[in-house]
């Protein structure tokens, strides 16, 4: 359903931009902007700039841009209408909408008919806790004893599912949810019942206490399960399935919860267990997540980047923990975070372990027995080696590689003396096994990247087509004769599309007359309105300069149309008018608005510190000079262009004498406006 524009309006003007990216990335202060890492491409060096004035973003990295609205869509990958919804319910906004049907549900797309679905599942598991006996008597009973206190469940949304076939289908179908759309979000299984061809539907859990899996958002997109009553046929633990909305392998548990905390305390403790957040949470440690099951990913690794550089393992202390740990060691090392490691004593793990202790004493284990990566290896293999040379010297191999996968080279430089002190041995001897396993890592590399290349040259050599018998010179003769002088139709002759070049290599090439409209829209953007002397503006000089020209390049010439549209109104268009999408809908020109008035880099204040003065694009002498030179650029280029158009005419052999000398002399006058823009512009002319 459509949202009335002035409730939209009510939306914008309530959401805070800074706020609303910090829900998903940690933004550190730049000049008068804030800069992060993109959470839309991966990337060391922060590109993503935010604009609090303007309200926009731009990623000069990636070329994302947008406003608040734009950055909801793109970052949950959901539609405009369920971005303001978002933000309508973030900013407490109320939307005054018809409750929606069945059938308006169904029309929704899938990602978002999911997450509702989900969200119905969520509150039926936490009401048949509350409400019902066995929900109570079971469910509530185990988070009970697990010393979880109401505040604590609430905010994690547990619940508890009955032990029954089909309590939350049956319930979903009275609330005009579709049985179809629940089996896509996994919370119901079809198996065929019999050999007849009948199928049966049933819940996908039943008697377990429910742990919702949310996003960074905050929306349940999955739920884990833990079954109470022994059963070797059914698993302890039992998760939702991938879907649209969930790939475990790009989810933390806890991540909703805790992100505020890890961006206050700067580091993120990452652990294995749902129960082990939920402690740790409940004992005042909230920036905590857990890999819920699955061993640690790069995506995952990448989400914990967004709020902080810094990540700490926390692994039982058994063989499985040490396992998971060093699994996970190089991955985080890859990525670029700093990493230090802790494992609890032997049979504890942060949930007992917290339970144990209590959170103070937590803390100060954490501070007092983590170590960085190279302690952590390291204190393993002089323990295994003892005084075996051998084994010392593969110990210092293996941290080796680990420092390898470092992508900062100032970092492997000075971590290289750290293992020379760590082991005992020359710093140099350390930098040589360095630099032996980065040249074997080169040349595996460059080994597979030749094996690729010939798979795929063995794939295309099958798949190419048999090769035709080349056209003998009869062929071509009677191909000819047949052809009359006059009007014979010319067969088609189809050109085979030349290999797609990969998408990382494409690149976008604009003429110059691309770049010197884009220039005047820029000037047009930023500075429309300022006057250039009393009672004429930029725009009005502008428009009057191009009044009979027309842009090449689109969306150029749709943005210089919106002005003269305007202007003719008695209105000077702003930034902020293409940045709100006040004037135009399409997301192409709130892009190009947000590149051009988005510069990348500012001027220190240390420059005015020591009396160095940049001369300022504000200052009018400069902004009229500017604009004048651009509209000449610009009229210089359309004559270069009307002149070759003209040469081409010349050219052709069937041009009467009076259209030649037409030509002729529209040649000649270009050619006089192009001199005289050249003089103008002080261009050095060659004779």
């Amino acid at each position: 359903m459509r949202i009335p524009e002035e409730t939209v309006e009510r939306i914008r003007q309530a959401s805070d931009i800074l706020e609303v990216i910090n829900d998903f990335v940690s933004l550190k202060k730049r000049g008068s902007n804030y800069i992060a890492c993109c959470p839309f491409h991966n990337e060391k060096t922060p590109s993503f700039n935010v604009n609090p004035v303007r309200q926009i973003y731009k990623c000069f990295g990636c070329g994302k841009a947008g406003d608040a609205v734009r950055f909801v869509m793109d970052i949950e990958n959901i539609g405009y209408g369920e971005a303001l919804r978002y933000l309508a319910k973030k900013y407490g906004v109320e939307i005054e909408e018809q409750e929606q049907t069945p059938e308006e549900l169904l029309r929704q797309n899938e990602r978002e008919s999911l997450l509702i679905a989900l969200n119905f599942a969520k509150t039926y598991f936490q009401e048949l806790m509350q409400q019902t006996d066995e929900g109570k008597s079971i469910g509530l009973s185990y988070f009970r004893e697990r010393g979880f206190t109401n505040p604590t469940i609430d905010a994690f949304e547990l619940g508890y599912s009955l032990d029954q076939w089909d309590g939350l289908l049956q319930a979903a179908i009275k609330r005009g949810y579709n049985p179809d759309m629940l089996e896509k979000a996994g919370l119901i299984l079809r198996k065929e019942a019999d050999g007849g061809g009948k199928t049966k539907t049933f819940d996908r859990f039943r008697g377990r206490v429910m742990f919702p899996i949310h996003n960074v958002s905050g929306r349940v997109i999955a739920f884990g399960a833990r079954i109470l009553k022994t059963d070797k046929n059914q698993p302890k633990y039992l998760n939702s399935p991938e879907t649209t909305v969930y790939h475990k392998s790009q989810v933390l548990y806890g991540i909703y919860q805790a992100k505020q905390a890890i961006r206050q305390e700067d580091v993120c403790f990452l652990t294995e267990g749902y129960t082990d957040v939920i402690s740790l949470h409940q004992a005042g440690i909230k920036n905590v997540v857990a890999s819920s099951g699955t061993s640690l990913t790069t995506e995952q690794i990448r989400l914990v980047a967004r709020f902080t550089p810094n990540i700490t393992i926390l692994y039982d202390g058994d063989a499985a923990g040490i396992k998971a740990a060093l699994r996970g060691l190089d991955m985080v090392l890859e990525e670029g975070l700093n990493l230090r490691l802790l494992l609890l004593p032997d049979g504890e793990d942060p949930d007992s372990y917290v339970h144990k202790v209590g959170a103070e004493a937590f803390k100060a284990y954490i501070k007092q027995h983590s170590q960085d990566f190279i302690d952590f290896k390291a204190s393993r293999w002089l323990t295994e080696a003892g005084d075996d040379p051998l084994k010392r010297a593969e110990g210092i191999s293996d941290v080796c590689a680990s420092i390898t996968r470092i992508p900062d080279l100032l970092k492997r430089q000075t971590l290289s003396q750290r293992v020379a002190q760590v082991f005992h041995v020359s710093e140099q001897s350390v930098i040589s096994e360095i630099n032996r396993l980065l040249r074997k890592q080169q040349e595996q590399g460059q080994k597979e990247a030749e094996r690729q290349q010939h798979r795929t040259e063995a794939t295309n050599r099958q798949a190419a087509p048999a090769p035709q018998q080349a056209p003998t010179t009869d062929d071509i003769n009677a191909l000819l004769s047949s052809l009359s002088d006059s009007d014979a139709d010319l067969p088609d002759i189809v050109i085979p599309d030349a290999p797609a070049r990969p998408a990382a290599q494409a690149k976008t090439v604009q003429t110059p007359l691309a770049l010197q409209e884009a220039e005047c829209i820029r000037l047009l953007l930023n500075h429309g309105a300022r006057e250039l002397e009393p009672g004429i503006t930029l725009c009005q000089y502008v428009l009057s300069e191009l009044d009979d020209i027309d842009f090449q390049t689109s969306p150029y010439n749709l943005i210089l149309t919106l002005y003269r549209e305007a202007y003719a109104q008695g209105d000077i268009l702003l930034a902020a008018d293409f940045l709100n999408r006040r004037v135009s809908t399409e997301q192409a020109i709130q892009e190009q608005a947000i590149h051009m008035t988005t510069p990348r880099y500012e001027i220190s204040d240390g420059w005015q510190k020591h009396e160095i003065f940049v001369p300022s694009e504000e200052e009018i002498g400069i902004l009229a000079d500017a604009a004048y030179r651009n509209i000449l650029r610009i009229k210089k280029m359309l004559a270069e262009q009307r002149m070759s158009q003209i040469q081409a005419q010349m050219r052709e052999p069937a041009n009467s004498p009076d259209e030649a000398d037409r030509l002729m002399l529209e040649f000649m006058g270009m050619k006089r406006v192009d001199m005289e823009i050249s003089r103008l512009l002080g261009t050095v002319i060659s004779g």
